[in-house]
């Protein structure tokens, strides 16, 4: 097995998955969204709790 085999085989991949995108339409968008709100949110009450304790 070479490494042009591993590539290719990774280019297959990629391309059968982004091919399956325009099935999901928006779900992906609303789903990286949704995630990164619950993380910002997180990150902020932990800076919240850092600075009510005092800390930099």
């Amino acid at each position: 097995m070479q490494f042009k085999d591993i590539v290719e085989g990774l280019g297959d991949f990629f391309e059968w998955t982004f091919g399956i995108l325009p099935i999901l339409g928006n779900i992906p968008n609303i789903l990286f969204l949704l995630i990164g709100s619950v993380l910002f949110l997180y990150w902020m009450m932990e800076m919240r709790k850092h600075s009510k304790a005092g800390e930099n």
